[in-house]
């Protein structure tokens, strides 16, 4: 029996002692944007940079600390910083666009990235998701930045120095930079860019300072000019002023995909605040979002990592659109590169955030993903595909055809509530099911082989083949749902039923791992199930084994029913760490994250496997999935630069913790259930967007009350190992009673088990 009086608890009381500590606080105090910095192309400990921005902001800034063109942005390891970034960075694998960089510097006029660098601290940092401190130690000079979705304010604090500079980077591949001392004013464009752009692409950028200049200079790669404009393939400008100790510069900056007067509008974002008014702005704003959900009794590191994983849950897809001089909403397409009506958003990558990301802007978050599935509508009639991972537009990355996902489970769970085009976006479903686009990663590779055999053949030269099966078998189930949805034909509906079970097609009786399958219809040979890539996708057969996440049931059948499919789970953990890395010939991140977490064959950074703890839950035992899951959060995730165990991935892996936290998450996106976990905190409260909250009790919950002994749902005991979004969103109390022992009682019955299609009535 647990004492609950703190004075005679000493674990009770410590906690006790946080819960007062942390009630006078507010969520955006507990978010580090540093977690996840100490990275490196050779180990991700989230391989993120600190996006000082608004949430899902059209622009984002970021100190920089590597050089132009190098996707790892900011290391937390890094000793100087380059500049200020205006980014759009998704990844550092899939690198940025549209970005410039802003640095201030005293004495002798330095303007190429590693001259004007300088030693900074960590210790004279202070990092914020709408505030960003930092003292240039070589320059003396504090520099602050504080945004708005499409701008941001600087304030430098200078020294007393007769050259006192900015300089304003707008990198290489093509720029254009034009100083106008009569108005404070430096104006440009940049169109560096990574790919997934059209011809005309270019990212136009003002900045308005508050004080005259004493000089103006531009520069073209390392060639100091006297003009006041260029345009070449590095251009940049300079400023210069006189300044006393401790006078303060204000800057203003913005910019636009569409023209320097859209860049204009976006700067009135500013309006005529303050820089300490912009800044509490976004902290109001920050709160708003942070503050939706509400946890209370847990540690003071328990609540940093939740609000910092919410914070990158908040971050993506961005905001590609902007408002026009009537206030409509248009966008540059970065399909047609026309300047159209209507929504966009980008950045992102549905391979990873079909999984848990959009299921939670499904639940948090409906009228903004209403938003996101207009920009769909628009990305399909602009450039005839659906993105499966747009940067800003078409990028040929990954694998599958899971904008099937995003676009069916967006609909099924709040299409009702919504209003957009659903018509156009299934059309552009069934496009993407039944051909192979202009790219391997955009509609089916390998779909003629797929819709006649039912799988990809391993020996078609068509690469990671089992794992394209496997995620156009289950994209195919969210189409057979959303079809019924919309009331389509029966034999159009069936279609995609019966080739959602192609997964069967891949499963090898002899080792009952997925298997890739010659055109003959032979198994391939040899066969390693832990050799990555080849067949699969940034993993191996023991991690796209489990993606089946519409038919469970149907696999534990093919594993020999049950017991069978749960000891195949477990061998997951138990497993040695070992690996084949030679289709890759070199050891890559993920397998060495993996080989680190000392979690068997468990990769929890990387995606595929995500969802595998929570499947115990179909096999009748519970308990394992409530010990892995509070097993997975606390020793995979940290508040510290380090604190990811791979890559964060536009808010996925993020997701995956705040829906673990919460006690559930959407093993199947594309049906109405969350399967069950546990809570990690002893309450946690949802405020949903329809005004109605979800309350989540555990008040026993601790380090070793992980388990669920009874759960009651709006104050009837319940036995089910899933929840009901629809029954949710219309409010909804959680009462979990948690102990240290299992209880190997509740939830074991087949009708409690969560929904597989094999059990479809």
């Amino acid at each position: 029996m647990i004492n609950y009086n703190p004075m005679k608890n000493p674990i009770l009381s410590l906690l006790f002692l946080c819960s007062c500590i942390l009630s006078g606080q507010e969520p955006v105090d507990y978010v580090n944007p540093l977690v996840g910095t100490d990275s490196k192309p050779s180990m991700s400990n989230g391989n993120t940079y600190p996006a000082i921005a608004m949430p899902w902001g059209m622009n984002f800034w970021t100190p920089q600390t590597g050089k132009m063109g190098d996707g790892w942005a900011y290391s937390y390891a890094a000793d100087k910083l380059r500049g200020f970034k205006q980014t759009h960075q998704p990844s550092p694998w899939m690198n940025d666009y549209g970005q410039f960089a802003i640095m201030p510097l005293t004495g002798k006029l330095r303007f190429t990235e590693d001259d004007r660098a300088s030693w900074y601290s960590h210790k004279s940092e202070i990092v914020k998701p709408h505030y960003y401190s930092v003292y240039l130690a070589d320059h003396d000079i504090t520099t602050e930045i504080t945004p708005t979705e499409r701008a941001a304010m600087f304030r430098f604090t200078f020294p007393e120095n007769e050259n006192s500079h900015v300089v304003l980077d707008a990198l290489d591949k093509g720029s254009y930079v034009k100083i106008i001392p009569g108005e404070r004013k430096i104006i440009g464009y940049t169109t560096k860019n990574s790919g997934g752009v059209p011809d005309n692409f270019k990212n136009y950028f003002v900045m308005v300072f508050d004080k005259d200049f004493e000089s103006a200079k531009t520069f073209s790669g390392e060639q100091l000019l006297e003009g006041q404009e260029i345009e070449t393939d590095h251009a940049g400008a300079i400023v210069s002023f006189k300044t006393k100790r401790g006078e303060v510069v204000i800057a203003k900056v913005a910019s636009s995909f569409i023209s320097y007067d859209q860049a204009e509008l976006n700067l009135k974002e500013l309006g005529t605040d303050d820089f300490e008014a912009i800044k509490q702005n976004g902290r109001t704003a920050w709160n708003k979002e942070l503050g939706r959900i509400k946890v209370e009794g847990g540690s003071v590191d328990q609540f940093r990592t939740f609000y910092s994983c919410l914070y990158r849950s908040l971050l993506f897809p961005r905001k590609f659109f902007e408002y026009d001089a009537n206030g409509n909403v248009v966008h540059y397409s970065p399909y047609n590169g026309e300047v159209l009506p209507g929504y966009m958003f980008t950045d992102t990558g549905f391979w990873d955030t079909f999984r848990a990301l959009f299921p939670f802007l499904n639940l948090m978050y409906p009228e903004l993903n209403s938003q996101i599935q207009e920009g769909l509508a628009n990305a399909y009639k602009e450039g005839g595909w659906l993105p499966e991972w747009g940067s800003p537009g078409l990028r040929n990355v990954m694998v599958g055809n899971n904008s099937a996902s995003v676009v069916a489970d967006a609909y099924l769970k709040n299409g009702n509530n919504q209003n957009y085009d659903i018509a156009t976006l299934y059309e552009a479903l069934i496009h993407g099911a039944n051909n192979a686009g202009p790219l391997t990663a955009v509609g089916r590779a390998g779909v003629d082989y797929y819709n006649k055999l039912g799988y990809v053949p391993y020996d078609v030269d068509i690469n990671e083949n089992a794992a394209r099966t496997l995620e156009y078998a289950y994209d195919d189930f969210t189409i057979y749902q959303l079809a019924k949805a919309l009331n389509k034909p029966k034999k159009e509906i069936n279609l995609y039923k019966k080739r959602s079970l192609n997964y069967k097609n891949l499963f090898d009786p002899e080792t009952k791992l997925m298997r890739g399958k010659n055109e003959n219809g032979e198994f391939m040979t040899p066969f390693n199930p832990f050799k990555w890539g080849d067949a699969f996708t940034e993993g191996n057969s023991w991690h796209y084994t489990w993606s089946v996440f519409h038919d469970i049931q149907g696999l534990a059948n093919l594993m020999g029913g049950n017991e069978a499919f749960a000891a195949k789970l477990d061998e997951v953990f138990s497993l040695p760490p070992v690996f084949d890395e030679s289709y890759y010939g070199f050891i890559i991140h993920e397998i060495r994250e993996m080989q680190v977490a000392n979690m068997g064959q468990y990769a929890h950074g990387n995606q595929p496997i995500q969802h595998m703890p929570y499947l115990y839950n179909f096999a009748g035992q519970p308990w394992k999935t409530q010990y892995w899951v509070r097993e997975t959060m606390d020793r995979m995730y940290t508040p510290a630069p380090d604190g990811y165990c791979g890559d964060e991935d536009n808010g996925q892996t993020s997701a995956w913790y705040v829906f673990s936290a919460m006690g559930f998450y959407p093993v199947c996106p594309g049906t109405d259930q969350y399967v069950l976990g546990a809570p990690l905190f002893q309450k946690t409260t949802l405020t949903l967007q329809n005004g109605k909250e979800i309350s989540i009790n555990a008040p026993k919950n601790s380090d070793t009350n992980k388990y669920v002994n009874e759960l009651t749902l709006n104050g009837k005991t319940y036995s089910k190992n899933w929840l009901s979004h629809k029954e949710l969103m219309q409010g909804a109390v959680l009462n979990f009673e948690m102990t240290d022992t299992p209880n190997k009682a509740r939830g074991t019955k087949s009708e409690d088990f969560p929904f597989s299609l094999s059990n479809e009535k």
